[in-house]
């Protein structure tokens, strides 16, 4: 047992130094700062609209993005009660890679420029969106893998996200500037595709216990990360709009989305489940499902009261998600979705994308103005029609969930590879890195005394 101890804490020192060193010689060869100005070679298919002049690009903006990616999803999943201290570590872990990582491979798509890829604000930026991804897809199966499988999740998804994003936004011109098909549905696909590769019958049986004083915890975790979201969310989804006027609009939309989205919550939750008020989890997941469905639509709703209806839907449908949907997906799909990804982000995607094509169908210059072109800069006499651009819309929705299900399970696959298993350690058990999972996840509906069991693989 001592020997597979260390021979477990030195593989994952080891995965580190190599891709680290990997990173480290990549950028030397490859990776440069961009002049003031040019900040990178602009995709001719989106007209230099899918990107923001650094010259221009504003620090608050800038530091938003990290912010929202470092502590808000570093928090939605510490909250899980024994998870605390050792999910928070290995998630920035996770940023700190895939960060860098997807800096190089979003690099060759869009800033490869002879031989080099430049890099500056805005691809920096865009790497955080790549990075939520990941972050979300490891909620799908934390506590199922240990650290070095979340590594190689990492690795892989970054790829693959890329290349999602690079076909929608480039080649199909597909409007997604707040990201509801690109980072919320892909990475909650993603990940449940995973958890379900991972899927172990023999190992997923095992006795419930009582959990050991984490509500404390638990509520203090879920208030920190819902006050991060309210904070920083809404500028995070306009980070990569391109003028002042879609900013606001991005902005003051997922605003309304996200207090009509917790006003229902505190309707529909206590007719759901025996609370007179919810809790902060409940509320944490609201505010997240209310932002997720404005990714695509924010910058489209020209009128307040759109957000309004949009942000009370989700809010009805994340908690009807958890009650109902989420036992099916345990008992017989066979898929263990341990913080609920498929309710806060999954379906508000989904949502979000129907409600972006919706709008794009509806969109003419009387009602948008100047604001037509920038927010579909193909629809413009002679290159696109508003009809054609709504369908582009609709159709990089089940492309998504393609790519998303079909990477999802050869990930899923190659982790649960007999070399990639391990024993979890007493150290990983006491960090609660490797631990069992509450099966309540972030389901508001679970007892909170009761233990479902979530094992490594």
């Amino acid at each position: 047992m001592p020997e597979r101890t260390a021979a477990s804490r030195l593989r994952l020192s080891g995965l580190c130094f190599l891709l680290q060193i990997l990173n480290i010689l990549l950028f030397a060869v490859f990776v440069r700062y961009s002049t003031e100005g040019s900040p990178g070679q602009c995709p001719w298919q989106l007209n230099c609209s899918r990107r923001i002049q650094d010259s221009g690009f504003q620090q608050p903006r800038f530091q938003d993005s990290h912010v929202q990616v470092l502590l808000s999803f570093g928090l939605l999943v510490a909250f899980l009660g024994r998870y605390g201290p050792g999910s928070a570590a290995i998630s920035i872990l996770i940023i700190a890679f895939a960060i860098q990582w997807a800096l190089l491979i979003q690099g060759i798509l869009y800033f490869f420029l002879n031989g080099k890829i430049y890099v500056g604000a805005q691809s920096m930026v865009s790497a955080d969106f790549c990075t939520a991804a990941v972050l979300i897809s490891t909620g799908a199966v934390l506590g199922r893998v240990n650290p070095v499988q979340m590594l190689l999740l990492a690795l892989l998804e970054v790829i693959l996200c890329t290349l999602n994003e690079y076909i929608l936004l480039s080649l199909m011109g597909v409007s997604d500037s707040g990201r509801s098909l690109t980072v919320h549905t892909f990475g909650a696909y993603f990940g449940l595709m995973v958890s379900r590769a991972l899927y172990q019958p023999h190992k997923d049986k095992r006795k419930r216990e009582e959990r050991q004083d984490t509500g404390q915890q638990t509520d203090f975790f879920a208030v920190a990360g819902t006050i991060y979201l309210w904070i920083f969310w809404p500028s995070f989804t306009s980070t990569t709009t391109v003028h002042d006027s879609a900013e606001n609009w991005a902005v003051l939309n997922t605003y309304f989305s996200l207090v009509a989205s917790t006003v229902a919550t505190f309707i529909l939750c206590p007719v759901l489940y025996e609370e007179s008020t919810p809790r902060m989890v409940q509320i944490q997941d609201a505010t997240l499902a209310g932002m997720a469905v404005m990714g695509m639509a924010g910058e489209m709703l020209v009128t307040p009261f759109g957000a309004l209806i949009a942000g009370f839907l989700v809010g009805l449908i994340s908690p009807l998600g958890f009650r109902f949907f989420t036992p099916v997906l345990r008992s017989r799909l066979k898929i263990q979705d341990t913080c609920g990804v498929h309710n806060v982000h999954g379906l508000p995607g989904i949502l979000g994308a129907l409600l972006g094509t919706l709008l794009t169908l509806l969109a003419t210059a009387d009602t948008y103005g100047d604001r037509l072109e920038l927010v579909f800069p193909l629809v413009t006499p002679g290159s696109r029609t508003v009809t054609y651009q709504a369908l582009m819309q609709l159709s990089a929705l089940p492309l998504t969930l393609l790519l998303a299900a079909l990477g999802g399970w050869l990930t899923g696959k190659l982790l649960k590879t007999k070399l990639l298993r391990g024993s979890p350690d007493a150290q990983s058990m006491e960090n609660s890195v490797f631990c069992e999972v509450a099966e309540e996840g972030c389901d508001p509906g679970a007892s909170s005394k009761e233990l479902g069991t979530s094992t490594l693989v």
